[in-house]
């Protein structure tokens, strides 16, 4: 096996990559900025916004989240920042 094989599977030698599962993937859960408590399950310690690459989420799933986050924070739901 060359170098450039272990790159393609991931970078990792001998394990191979394994999907994420959305944490909105029951469609019972509504993505709404009234609900701080999914919402902060999107936020780092520091108060920063998660990447969908790390959540797992859709593109789709990441901009409704945003919105709601920024909406929360506009009406002190959600912390701008953690001090």
């Amino acid at each position: 096996m060359s170098e450039d094989s272990d790159e393609r599977e991931g970078g990792r030698r001998g394990s191979p990559r394994r999907k994420r599962v959305s944490p909105l993937a029951d469609p019972n859960v509504v993505i709404d900025y009234k609900n701080p408590q999914l919402l902060k399950h999107f936020l780092t310690d520091r108060g920063k916004i998660v990447p969908a690459r790390i959540t797992g989420v859709t593109a789709r799933q990441q901009r409704s989240i945003t919105k709601a986050i920024k909406r929360a924070r506009l009406l002190a739901l959600l912390p701008y920042s953690v001090q």
